[in-house]
C-alpha cells in the first residue's frame, strides 16, 4: 500500500457515498482531506470524524459547485487550513434525478444545470485550485462510463454528455500539466450500492443491483464505495506518476461483458 503520508487532498462531493469512500481511502494512506459538501453537513461531519479516528487531520467545507463564486470560498479555505494542495478529487454530481430525461424529451434547463455542476464547475475548481497545487500533484474525476461512452440509458443524455466532457478535459489538463508532474485522470465508477443509486426508488435499485448480482458483473456484486476509493487511491500514489490523461474503468468487469450474448453462454 502506497503511503500518501503528509498529503493534502480535498474531495468534492465528500460527505457521502463514492465520495465518503474516496475521503476514507485517502486517509487511510495518510493523507488529510478537507471534505466537501452542500446539503448534509451532518453526514459531513461523521465523515470527517471517520477520518480522524484513523490519525489524520480535515475539514469539512461547504459550498456548491456549480457556483463558482463557492468554490472560490472553498479554494480559499483549502489555502487557510491546508496552504497547499497535492490531491485534488472532483466527485460531486449534482441533482441527478433532476436530470433524467432522454435527449428529445430533456430540457435545456436540464442540459444547463448538468453543464453547471460537471464541466464548468471542474474548470472552475481547477482555476481556482491551481495556485495551491503541488508539483507531483495528483487530480482525479469521477465519471460513470455507461453514461458518457454509450447511448443506451437514454434518461443520463444530460449528465452522460457532459460527463464526457469532464473526461476530455482531463485528457487536455494532463497534457498542460505534465512538465510539472502532475497527473490528471478520470475513474468512471460502475453502478455503486450505498451511492446516489439508492436515491432511486426501491424497484428501481433492485433492479440495477440484482440485474449484477445476476452475472452481468463478472464479480457477481455491484460495486462499493470502498471499491471506487482504492481506484482513486492507486492513482494518487508516487507509483501511478506515470500514468495520466487516462480514463479508467472501476466497475469489476460489467463493461467486459456483451449485451448481443445471453448471459448463460458468456457464463459457459
Amino acid at each position: 500500500m502506497s503511503s500518501l503520508k503528509g498529503k493534502c487532498a480535498l474531495v468534492t462531493g465528500g460527505s457521502r457515498g463514492i465520495g465518503r469512500g474516496i475521503a476514507l481511502r485517502l486517509a487511510e494512506r495518510g493523507a488529510s482531506v478537507a471534505i466537501n459538501y452542500v446539503r448534509d453537513e451532518g453526514a459531513a461531519t461523521e465523515t470527517l470524524h471517520a477520518i480522524q479516528r484513523l490519525g489524520v487531520t480535515g475539514f469539512i467545507v461547504r459550498a456548491d459547485v456549480s457556483n463558482p463564486d463557492e468554490i472560490a470560498v472553498m479554494a480559499g479555505r483549502v489555502r487557510e487550513e491546508f496552504g497547499r494542495l497535492d490531491i485534488f478529487v472532483s466527485n460531486a454530481l449534482g441533482n441527478l434525478l433532476g436530470f433524467f430525461a432522454p435527449p428529445h424529451v430533456a430540457s435545456l434547463e436540464q442540459l444547463d444545470d448538468a453543464f453547471r455542476c460537471q464541466p464548468r464547475a471542474f474548470f472552475a475548481a481547477m482555476r481556482e485550485l491551481s495556485p495551491l497545487l503541488q508539483d507531483r500533484a495528483r487530480i482525479v474525476a469521477i465519471s460513470f462510463w455507461p453514461g458518457s461512452h454509450v447511448g443506451g440509458f437514454q434518461p443520463y443524455f444530460s449528465m452522460g454528455a457532459n460527463k464526457a466532457a469532464v473526461e476530455a478535459m482531463c485528457r487536455y489538463y494532463a497534457v498542460a500539466l505534465a512538465k510539472r508532474g502532475i497527473t490528471v485522470n478520470t475513474v468512471c465508477a460502475g453502478i455503486t450500492d450505498d451511492s446516489i443509486v439508492n436515491a432511486l426508488p426501491q424497484e428501481a435499485q433492485d433492479a440495477l443491483l440484482n440485474w449484477l448480482r445476476g452475472g452481468w458483473n463478472p464479480m457477481g456484486r455491484p460495486g462499493t464505495p470502498a471499491d471506487i476509493g482504492g481506484a482513486v487511491a492507486m492513482l494518487c500514489s508516487d507509483d501511478a506518476g506515470w500514468i495520466t490523461g487516462q480514463t479508467i474503468v472501476a466497475d469489476g468487469g460489467t463493461s467486459l461483458m456483451s449485451t448481443e450474448v445471453p448471459l448463460a453462454f458468456q457464463q459457459a
